[in-house]
């Protein structure tokens, strides 16, 4: 099961994909919502969790798409 993260911050990003990985979920990690965007349009994720304030297109719009 693929869940797709979206982080900005390299210590919070870390973290979650830390626990999901342990958890026995598959992890992608992107760091802007231009790549969150592209990485749903190539692939079907579980789940996504998505921090609003990302650089460029902003979690919402991502949210929003």
């Amino acid at each position: 099961m693929r869940i797709l993260v979206v982080e900005d911050n390299s210590l919070v990003g870390t973290g979650i994909r830390s626990a999901l990985t342990a958890g026995g979920f598959e992890v992608a990690w992107v760091k802007d919502g231009e790549t969150a965007l592209a990485s749903l349009a190539r692939e079907t994720f579980l789940a996504l969790v998505l921090d609003i304030g990302l650089p460029g297109i902003s979690g919402l719009d991502v949210l929003r798409s």
